[in-house]
């Protein structure tokens, strides 16, 4: 895992422009404490920032092959799971080795198959190819969009990078934020290509971007389609677990310590029990690692997203496994930090407004790093299987719109209550998410004769893939590589998403329950209490302490009369907020005091120049 950045310019000399590349890829330090490299020529530069997973004293970056006819450079972050099989059948095509690393078997796969490589990986990449050979560069992004990638075209060519951050270190992109980008923001519907930036776009997942002296094209490689499913219930499960078992086992290999986070849900329990029984046919013992909060299993309380608390399911996993355990207990005044928060806000380049969940993530993460480089993740199960309370919730199935929108949790209700009047009707955020909902809708693909129910449910599973699921997946890369940890996160292997997708709605709830497939593929690795437990997601503090300190915070907000997050935020809304009790405020009213603390600092942290026109 690593952090990538570079520039293209057709019309310059960027051997003259050295400090700005390495401005550039500095932004990165994070995502790769290990190693530092760059590769500059006329009209390309790269730079790369290594964090080492595999062959740590090979493997750097960025790497080249001379060919007969130029040289090829590339800039690699990720991992290909499947690198084994191919460095074979490389091998046998003629190709030769100077490492044992992934990143040479993906160049030397691109040497034989051009951008064709896509389709013999499986892994998790971002990655850019200067191809001297026809002076264009090749972007790559995996089917999922597990790992970020960005570019930002300009007039002679184009700007990269794993993140927002890295373009932003060069001159030539401006931080510009207009109301399209607000809106997104607000909106909670992770339009493809959005980055927030004006003129910044994503590459988009399962997508090939290639930048000639004619311009840049895309290419879709990878999308969702529907298939007719003709395996019956017996043989699904089958099937499920036995792609559940490849995959872990793939995931777990490295040259460096790995863990598994364990949150006592059904998607982390299984990677667990799976991962925990491979190691220990290896004479292993998993380590796992879970957040928790000062007193929070005394004191729980059952809300509208959560009806247990974790840490009984958690230990019972870990005895039943006998994983080497740790919580990562964390009181309010760590999660209300506010340098924490300018520490995640660095990481995430957005003000996502997620407060605690996202500042516990970062501090479970940093903890973590302490003791190993590589984590798997349970992430992603509820998107595949179906397991998001929505998806059995029929007002929010039948409504006009997402689906974790008409639910309306906290963090999905409505986000623009703390906004100006005036910015709210400049924005017109609800006019917007239909737009993007009918947008949506409109590109699922479908099966003749589909069922009215089978229909409905692709297309509820299809948003989840494309769109809900991006927005997670971003955040926990963000927050792990700000600590220098990989996450991986078997559940987006595009052979299980393929092959669960195109299952009808009545296989996945075959019990009467969400996630069936899943729950009896492992159920050989689980504790009879998480088989039986509901759906709980990532955990929140329930402890009124973090409000009363989101609470000060704002108020000292609040005392900055020309502060210019009050461009975005009613004054009059945040005084409201800081009035309540504490201990009564609703989840609706913390999550928003938590939306104006990261405008307020995101504000500070990167100036952007925000045109609302």
């Amino acid at each position: 895992m690593c952090g990538i950045t570079g520039w293209v310019s057709y019309e310059s000399d960027l051997t003259k422009q050295q400090e700005v590349v390495d401005a550039m890829t500095a932004t990165m330090s994070c995502r790769g404490p290990d190693d530092v490299g760059t590769w500059v020529r006329r009209n390309v530069a790269l730079g790369h920032r290594r964090l080492a997973i595999i062959d740590l004293p090979g493997g750097r970056q960025p790497m080249e092959v001379s060919t007969p006819n130029g040289k090829v450079a590339m800039v690699y972050s990720g991992e290909a799971y499947n690198f084994t099989e191919l460095r074979e059948e490389l091998t046998k095509l003629g190709h030769r080795w100077e490492t044992d690393s992934d990143t040479e078997v993906v160049l030397h796969g691109y040497l034989q198959w051009g951008d064709a490589l896509v389709d013999h990986l499986n892994g998790m990449y971002a990655f850019a190819i200067w191809d001297e050979r026809e002076d264009k560069l090749v972007m790559i992004r995996d089917r999922m969009g597990i790992k970020p990638f960005y570019y930002y075209p300009t007039s002679d060519g184009v700007l990269f990078g794993s993140k927002p951050k890295a373009i932003l270190a060069n001159p030539l992109a401006k931080r510009v934020v207009d109301a399209d980008g607000l809106r997104e923001l607000m909106g909670f519907t992770k339009t493809p290509g959005w980055s927030l930036w004006k003129d910044m776009y994503e590459v988009q997942p399962g997508t090939i971007v290639t930048v000639e002296k004619s311009g840049i094209r895309t290419r879709t490689y990878w999308k969702l389609d529907a298939k007719q499913h003709t395996d019956d219930q017996e043989t699904t499960v089958a099937k499920v677990r036995e792609l559940m078992t490849d995959i872990v086992h793939r995931q777990l290999i490295a040259d460096v310590p790995r863990c598994v986070l364990l949150s006592g849900g059904l998607d982390s329990s299984a990677v667990t029990g799976i991962a925990a029984a491979r190691l220990a046919e290896q004479g292993e013992r998993l380590r796992t690692f879970s957040v928790d909060f000062v007193g929070q299993e005394k004191n729980f309380k059952p809300d509208e997203m959560r009806d247990t608390a974790d840490s009984p399911y958690i230990r019972d996993v870990a005895k039943l496994v006998g994983s080497a355990h740790q919580d990562i207990v964390l009181n309010p005044a760590e999660l209300a930090d506010p340098a924490i928060r300018r520490a995640v806000l660095t990481a995430r380049d957005i003000p996502a407004g997620m407060g605690d969940m996202d500042t516990s993530l970062y501090l479970l993460f940093k903890a973590i790093r302490g003791e190993s480089t590589v984590a798997l993740s349970g992430e992603s199960a509820d998107e595949v299987f179906g397991g998001y309370r929505w998806f059995h919730d029929e007002a929010a199935v039948n409504a006009k719109t997402f689906p974790w929108l008409a639910f309306r949790s906290n963090l999905t209700g409505d986000r623009t209550t703390l906004l100006t009047d005036e910015l709210t009707k400049k924005l017109d955020v609800e006019s917007y998410v239909a737009d993007q909902y009918a947008t949506a809708v409109a590109g699922v693909e479908h099966l003749d004769g589909e069922s009215e129910v089978d229909a409905k449910m692709r297309t509820i599973c299809n948003l989840h893939l494309t769109r809900f699921v991006r927005m997670l997946l971003d955040r926990k890369d963000r927050a792990s590589m700000a600590v220098g940890l990989e996450v991986r996160v078997p559940f987006c292997d595009h052979r299980l998403v393929e092959y669960v997708y195109n299952t009808p709605w009545s296989l996945k709830t075959f019990d009467g329950r969400e996630k069936s497939l899943l729950r009896h593929a492992t159920k050989h690795v689980l504790p009879d209490s998480v088989r039986d437990r509901v759906k709980s997601p990532y955990p929140s503090t329930q402890d009124p302490g973090y409000a009363a300190a989101l609470q000060q915070q704002a108020k000292e907000v609040l005392a900055e009369h020309d502060s210019p997050v009050f461009d975005l935020v009613d004054r009059k809304w945040v005084e409201n907020a800081v009035g309540l009790d504490a201990a009564t405020m609703s989840g609706v009213d913390r999550t928003g005091i938590d939306r104006v603390l990261d405008l307020y600092h995101w504000i500070d942290i990167y100036h952007p120049e925000l045109r609302l026109g």
